[in-house]
């Protein structure tokens, strides 16, 4: 009975469990530009080691080593991998640190002293990263496990006294190679924990997308690592500013990554794209009013025409009065996800009137408009752009079917009219990004604005959810049933060190953390 009670409680769980917007794939063909680029890091790191100075006394003479400095990395064998788990655990083996410190040495009144090279030899690493998600839904480096160990040491001591470090040689290495043991996992803790989790906060959970709609891309389970991949799930789901509670439940079928021959699969719902419409249409941006000269001189000719015979009843004060065409969208627009492409459904209406100068204007007809748009899904650096075309087009009248009749002559030079004035703004070429924002001003004054707001985001795309300084590379995108694939390569634009300098906080000292570092060094 409790085995049935447990199972129940789990499936009632699961019911109820929230579904992914997005989800992020990061395949181990990713793990060599990673481990290329952490190694560098690494390197870095390392060479911030500060040991402590080496005093004794061996009868009559006393040494000194102070100023222990590492000056490079040398890796023989070096291994990347995922773990079962959370886990991201890099292996270093037989590898070589090269070392310079400063020598003194006193033996009754003769004094000697200067600087050395010297190496750690067969130096293995081994650490891991648990990643995990935080309170506020964001990716972080829960825990670093490290172990170390130096086999041995090694000093060319020359000078004056150089049968006496000879001889001295043996205790200076040991004491050497004690403490360079005990420094590397405290400093690999510190890279992990502080380091990269600065580099980690870059990543974009809750954001502005503009001036109207933010995105949240919180983390609605910890990360999954399986040997060969890193799979992520983020709520992927945008939010009027003006209601950042509001949250559209997400119905739509849960993305799925299979594949593996890429370095990052990101996976989109059809979720992901109604949530960022219904957002923009909650927050008003959805419409468009053209007045006068705004509307194109051959669409005013043949408005004027289809409604002559309203206008000649009209009085003669209102009947060369500028014309109106006004869109606004009825609904929130729906985003359909085949093997065969994307499309999305808007139902609009269509209001045309006349507005005669310091009269209330004078409405000539108001229709309903369908249009289903194609929409080609991109990626570019790491952000996510949209490109609309007009696929089927459709108006009747609110009125009567004889009006429907009569609006036929327009659903052509409509249609054209929305290709050509339309279809640029609604992908940001014309009056957007190209024409400058006083060309945006010159078109359509405050509510053609209001939709440019979204539109120009379109133009530029919304980020994906990646640190700073990575960018995709050769993408691939794949259309499922209900969702969409975009497999693609890593680039790193900016080099680990200086995305994490201009990031990291403010205490640089590598004991700065709280937590000791959960190490085991071997002497």
């Amino acid at each position: 009975m409790a085995l049935f009670g447990a199972l129940l409680l789990a499936l009632l769980a699961g019911a109820h469990a929230e579904l992914p917007g997005c989800k992020i794939r990061v395949t181990s063909k990713a793990l060599d530009l990673v481990k290329q680029e952490g190694l560098r890091f690494l390197e870095q790191e390392l060479e911030t080691i500060t040991i402590p100075d080496l005093r004794g006394r061996e009868g009559h003479f006393y040494y000194n080593i102070s100023e222990v400095k590492v000056t490079e990395l040398q890796l023989t064998s070096s291994e990347l991998h995922f773990q079962p788990g959370q886990e991201l655990v890099l292996q270093i083996s037989n590898a070589s640190l090269g070392l310079r410190f400063r020598r003194q040495l006193l033996y009754w009144f003769f004094y000697d002293g200067g600087y050395i090279n010297a190496s750690a030899e067969g130096v293995s690493i081994r650490t891991a990263l648990e990643l995990s998600g935080d309170p506020t839904g964001r990716i972080k480096v829960s825990n670093v496990s490290c172990q170390a160990s130096v086999s041995r040491m090694h000093a060319a001591f020359g000078g004056t006294f150089k049968k006496v470090y000879e001889f001295l040689s043996t205790f200076i290495t040991s004491g050497m190679r004690f403490l360079l043991n005990q420094q590397i996992c405290p400093v690999l803790y510190h890279a992990g924990m502080v380091l990269l989790n600065s580099l980690l906060d870059t990543v974009p959970v809750r954001s502005s997308v503009d001036d109207l709609v933010g995105i949240d891309y919180s983390l609605l389970k910890d990360p999954v690592a399986s040997t060969s991949n890193l799979d992520m799930d983020f709520r992927g789901a945008f939010f009027p500013l003006a209601e950042r509670n509001w949250s559209l439940p997400n119905r739509a079928v849960e993305p799925q990554l299979q594949e593996e021959e890429r370095m990052v699969y990101v996976a989109f719902s059809e979720f992901f794209f109604d949530s960022a419409m219904e957002s923009y249409f909650r927050a008003g941006a959805l419409q468009l009013s053209l007045v006068g000269d705004k509307v194109p001189h051959d669409l005013d000719m043949l408005l004027r025409a289809t409604y002559f015979g309203s206008i000649v009843l009209l009085s003669p004060a209102v009947i060369d009065s500028p014309l109106k065409l006004e869109l606004r969208v009825l609904a929130p627009p729906r985003c359909t996800i085949k093997p065969s492409g994307t499309t999305v459904s808007v139902t609009a209406s269509v209001t045309i009137a006349l507005v005669p100068s310091d009269q209330p204007e004078v409405q000539l007809s108001s229709m309903t408009m369908d249009a289903r748009l194609n929409a080609k899904m991109a990626l570019r650096g790491k952000a996510l752009r949209t490109q609309l075309d007009l696929r089927r087009f459709r108006i009747y009248s609110n009125q009567s079917a004889l009006e429907s009749l009569a609006l036929i002559p327009l659903q052509a030079p409509l249609k054209t009219m929305l290709q050509i004035g339309v279809m640029p703004m609604l992908n940001g070429r014309a009056g957007g990004r190209e024409a400058g924002e006083g060309k945006e001003r010159e078109l359509g004054g405050p509510r053609l604005n209001q939709l440019l707001l979204p539109t120009e985001r379109m133009w530029r795309g919304v980020q994906i959810p990646l640190p700073e300084g990575i960018n995709f590379v050769r993408e691939v995108v794949t259309n499922h049933a209900g969702f969409l694939t975009i497999g693609a390569d890593l680039h790193f634009a900016k080099g680990l060190r200086e995305v994490i300098e201009k990031n990291r906080p403010a205490s640089r000292d590598p004991l700065a953390s709280s937590a000791p570092p959960p190490s085991t060094t071997a002497a």
